[in-house]
């Protein structure tokens, strides 16, 4: 999801389109939650590791 996120967000810069900026922004936070929540031992969508 970060690795998504990452990638609108360079497609939005480029090509200046604002709403692949923003998608890209918000998978990349998200991303970064469930990311910690896994790394701390919560269970994140029915997974006990989030990768």
């Amino acid at each position: 999801m970060i690795a998504l996120g990452v990638i609108l967000l360079v497609i939005g810069f480029v090509a200046g389109i604002s709403i692949l900026w923003t998608i890209g922004i918000i998978l990349v936070v998200i991303g970064a939650i469930f990311w910690i929540l896994g790394s701390v031992g919560h269970a994140v969508g029915g997974r006990r590791h989030y990768w």
